[in-house]
């Protein structure tokens, strides 16, 4: 009877297989990574921030809540590296420009697809997505198929892009070829529940803050010394842009 194969040589034990990951352990990623100006987001990301090259997927009970106060600092940081635009496909909002520029993103830097139909949309990301130039690509797509979304994540590995998709929270049951799957959400603070990544479920959500910290000095102030919040604070509030709140931070 020929002698039973072993993958282990005599000598070779289980904790010397430091390129093995385990399903216990946060594992790691093979490209670049982009921190996301969050530590404790950090922490829990394989690799410590968001991947380079795959898709992100971003879950939401209503569009327009969070995701630019969750993806902004890596995009600033993104931006000083590369020159290319950032696209956004299919976007809910108008991105306020003071807003951004108060956070350090010019609003030059954005280029703004306006496409209804949901096959329109799929092309634009995947033109987005296969273009040199592009930094990085941020896409509305609340009616994607799962196949559509493969072939989007085979293009971002393709072209090296930051890349962030945005479906409705209902889709969190759906098969996903992302990399990387969270739930946001909260009002007055941001929630961020990773419900996939290569490593261990999350135990409970991440609770991290909803207002950038200069706006969020000048509300305790006011707070706190009964002082009236600045009038361009109070109207970026009430206007209809996606980051109105943010824009009293510069």
């Amino acid at each position: 009877m020929a002698a039973s194969l072993s993958l282990l040589s005599p000598a070779t034990g289980p904790g010397d297989l430091s390129q093995v990951w385990r399903a216990a352990e946060l594992g790691r990623v093979d490209g670049a990574v982009v921190p996301t100006g969050q530590a404790l987001l950090d922490a829990q990301l394989p690799g410590g921030g968001w991947p380079v090259g795959a898709m992100v997927e971003v879950l939401q009970e209503q569009a327009g809540a969070h995701e630019w106060d969750l993806l902004l600092p890596a995009l600033v940081r993104l931006a000083g590296a590369h020159s290319g635009p950032m696209v956004l496909v299919g976007s809910p909002y108008v991105p306020f420009s003071p807003a951004l520029a108060a956070r350090g993103l010019p609003g030059e830097r954005l280029l703004c697809v306006d496409a209804a139909a949901p096959a329109a949309r799929l092309w634009a990301c995947e033109q987005a997505l296969r273009c040199f130039d592009a930094a990085a690509v941020l896409a509305w797509l609340p009616q994607a198929r799962a196949s559509a979304l493969r072939r989007l994540h085979m293009a971002a590995q393709d072209g090296g892009k930051l890349f962030f998709v945005f479906r409705p929270a209902a889709a969190q049951h759906e098969s996903s070829a992302a990399s990387l799957r969270l739930l946001l959400g909260g009002i007055d603070v941001m929630t961020v529940d990773i419900f996939k990544r290569r490593g261990p479920p999350l135990p409970a959500p991440l609770v991290l803050p909803a207002r950038s910290p200069r706006l969020a000095a000048l509300l305790a102030a006011s707070h706190s010394r009964r002082l009236p919040i600045p009038t361009a604070a109070v109207l970026s509030f009430r206007t209809s842009h996606a980051l109105d709140r943010v824009a009293a931070a510069g």
